[in-house]
């Protein structure tokens, strides 16, 4: 890890046995839904689209050839990925390119101006993946914004952002895409020494305040964001930070539409830097209930099928250690005809207290442990992966030993510390949120294609193993399941 003088972290791995030829970069930024200021709900959701400009000249592209087919035509993907709490872009090119690669990654923040007319075109873009949002995605954003008031998701609101101006844009970027706020890795068959060089030569003035009135801009954004927060505790009832769930043991919601009845039941997650075993024990627990315990219940007779499905994921939208605190873990449960939604919440209490009364046989422990290493290894041969891992470590999750201690920290996961993980989401607080069927038209998103292999879709699609283009939804995944580089929502 190197500072370069302005702020901007450097990481840089030299792993060729992952990817021999090839190198990955990703560029992470501690700005996302969160951060989008009062009344303007997907800023940083839209920020990330004109990252990707499609059309030149006045936007972040000012030589009028788009930073997706430069790409493109260096045989390379890219791609990105907004979340609550930060923003990463990653891009796999052979090696030979990666100088280059660098240097575009670097004008496109330079030259990060963007017209009415693209702002426009993005907007429209983002007001259809908003709609073809899946259920999953909605249970996700309703437990969080229910347990921790303040908190936004990273879609953003259609009406908000129609009105909003290249002027608003341009002072979120200047205000959010700081050198301080970035980190930028990359990973693969290079040279450390030589890739330093070139960041050093490329991004000397990347995320540096340089133009009068831009530090006003800053403060503003910082005023609205405050504004945003003022306003959201007050409709709360309740001043509490985001980073402080409510303490009622179960808060109920508005009912959701759905293609099936079912509820969804939402737990807060420990801190990931300040208490991580617990957290790697709730990752732990989830692949148990979730893959065995819950499935077998479903599938029992004695049970009566009261449960038609059940999915347990850990971490944003089912990607764990791949957000700060606040953070859930979350049940989706299908119920069957007749079943109440306090009847399948009550089947879910007691799996729970099934596990907190544990511990756990040391068979089924050590296969949701193995099934999680083995989700690690997949992806350990990802360059994008990793270079997104390294960049989330440095920004999110401080102090974290990297991506490679992983399998060591879950391996020293005991039985007792999974009873205790599901102990403490008996007596904390929960959410429930009726999944209620409805006649319904869900527009089909569309997935918004640039001159490279940029398919945006919805919500969990795997975005760090793609080789070709392609337009991939993909269901909620399984606690563990994926630790590639995922949609917190889609770029």
């Amino acid at each position: 890890m190197s500072v370069l003088p302005g702020g901007l972290r450097v990481c840089v791995e030299s792993v060729p046995q992952y990817g021999r030829g090839l190198a990955a970069v990703a560029l992470t930024v501690a700005a996302g839904g969160d951060d989008d200021p009062a009344g303007r709900h997907g800023t940083a959701h839209l920020v990330e689209h004109l990252m990707f400009p499609r059309s030149g000249g006045g936007s972040a592209d000012p030589t009028g050839e788009g930073y997706a087919a430069l790409v493109a035509g260096a045989g390379g993907v890219c791609n990105a990925e907004t979340h609550r709490d930060h923003t990463v872009f990653h891009t796999t090119v052979p090696a030979e390119s990666l100088p280059d690669a660098l240097a575009w990654e670097a004008r496109r923040l330079l030259g990060f101006a963007p017209t009415e007319d693209v702002i426009r075109t993005e907007t429209d873009v983002i007001g259809e993946e908003i709609r073809g949002a899946g259920d999953a995605g909605r249970s996700w954003e309703s437990a969080l914004g229910a347990l921790y008031p303040g908190s936004r998701d990273s879609f953003g609101t259609a009406a908000e952002l129609a009105g909003i101006t290249a002027g608003e844009v341009e002072a979120f970027f200047r205000a959010h895409y700081t050198a301080r706020r970035m980190v930028l890795s990359v990973v693969g068959d290079v040279d450390p020494a030589g890739v330093m060089a070139v960041v050093r030569a490329v991004f000397a003035g990347v995320g540096v305040i340089r133009v009068a009135g831009e530090a006003g801009a800053a403060e503003g954004i910082r005023a609205a964001g405050e504004a945003r927060a003022a306003e959201e505790a007050r409709a709360a009832g309740e001043p509490r930070a985001a980073g402080e769930p409510r303490t009622a043991r179960e808060i109920h919601t508005a009912p959701l539409p759905s293609g099936r009845p079912g509820v969804a039941v939402g737990h807060p997650l420990p801190d990931p830097v300040a208490d991580r075993p617990a957290y790697l024990a709730q990752a732990v627990l989830a692949q148990v209930l979730g893959r065995s315990r819950l499935p077998a219940l479903a599938r029992s007779a004695r049970d009566g099928h009261r449960l038609t499905s059940a999915t347990v994921t850990c971490g944003y939208h089912g990607q764990w250690l791949a957000s700060a605190a606040p953070d859930l873990t979350l049940a989706v449960l299908g119920r069957a005809p007749g079943t109440e939604v306090d009847a399948a919440v009550g089947i879910w209490r007691s799996v729970l207290r099934a596990v907190a009364e544990g511990p756990l046989p040391e068979a089924e422990h050590r296969r949701a442990v193995n099934s999680l290493l083995v989700a690690w290894h997949r992806q350990a041969d990802s360059l994008p992966t990793r270079a997104v891992a390294l960049g989330r470590d440095a920004l999110l999750l401080p102090g974290s030993a990297g991506p490679d201690a992983l399998p060591a920290e879950l391996r020293r996961t005991t039985p007792a510390e999974v009873a205790a993980a599901a102990r403490a989401l008996l007596e904390g607080p929960a959410t429930v949120t009726e999944l209620a069927p409805q006649a319904r038209t869900v527009p089909t998103a569309r997935a918004h294609t640039v001159p490279t292999a940029r398919a945006h879709t919805v919500l969990t699609a795997r975005a760090g193993t793609e080789l070709a283009p392609q337009a991939r939804t993909v269901p909620i995944a399984r606690a563990g399941a994926e630790l590639a580089p995922q949609k917190g929502t889609v770029g």
